[in-house]
């Protein structure tokens, strides 16, 4: 089995996510703020963080920031990062939560090429180049029983209730997509179904690190998911296990033809 090369973006990717992260945590850690104004902070120095170090590092590339002008100039680039500088704003003004992450992605001509979303409460970062060296998550073994789906804590789709019913799984909700995602990498979760409305920024760095993982990522119809797109909407997403993924679909396709 040969290892797919690592390319200096894909270093890029997780080095930002990281360097975010850690002053995200800084800043959590102060303790002087109330949640309100800690969560502004965060997507604020975030941003800047990020944009200062790929207008430094890649200074010819597009950038599409959850909290940046969206700059139409990107509809014609070939390379545009994507970026969410803190995914899980609500949880990571809650103390004690870990849910939370910074999204890191690189589209190129059509493709997500590189990301990396960082865990920084978990001290975890997935990339698209594996695991950062001697932060490696821990792999939870596949547990017997119910299929476990992961779900928006406060507005869980209604077509994921659905599928928990038609497959007898269990909805767990959790936090931000890239903390969803991971639990999908690590094997204690089995899929991440949601549909209402996102954003290019909340699922580009899952979906890359997720696909570099071997899983399974799509619309909920099956279709491919398309990025650098005006506008920048994504109406919903499937990652899942591999080895699950046609079950999923044909029973959501099931669903959805009633």
């Amino acid at each position: 089995m040969t290892t797919p090369e690592v390319s200096d973006d894909d270093r890029l990717a997780a080095e930002l996510a990281d360097g975010s992260g850690r002053l995200l945590l800084k800043l959590r850690a102060a303790g002087d703020m109330e949640p309100g104004e800690l969560r502004h902070e965060g997507d604020r120095r975030s941003h800047e963080f990020l944009a200062a170090e790929l207008a430094r590092r890649r200074p010819g590339d597009a950038v599409l920031s959850e909290e940046g002008a969206d700059d139409q100039a990107r509809l014609t680039a070939d390379r545009v990062w994507i970026v969410d500088p803190l995914d899980g704003t609500r949880e990571f003004g809650e103390p004690g939560r870990t849910d939370w992450a910074v999204h890191v992605a690189l589209w190129e001509r059509g493709e997500l090429t590189a990301g990396a979303v960082a865990l920084p409460a978990q001290d975890t970062i997935f990339w698209t180049g594996g695991l950062l060296p001697g932060r490696d998550a821990p792999r939870v073994p596949a547990q017997p029983g119910a299929l476990r789906f992961l779900v928006s804590r406060t507005r869980p789709p209604e077509i994921a209730e659905q599928l928990a019913a038609r497959t007898g799984a269990e909805l767990v909700p959790l936090g931000s997509a890239g903390a969803k995602a991971a639990e999908v990498i690590r094997g204690s979760a089995d899929a991440y179904v949601h549909s209402g409305g996102q954003y290019e920024w909340d699922s580009a760095a899952p979906v890359a690190v997720a696909r570099a993982a071997g899983l399974h990522a799509s619309r909920i119809d099956g279709s491919m998911l398309a990025y650098n797109q005006a506008p920048p909407s994504v109406p919903d997403i499937l990652i899942c296990q591999a080895d699950i993924a046609d079950m999923l679909l044909g029973a959501i396709s099931s669903i959805r033809g009633q």
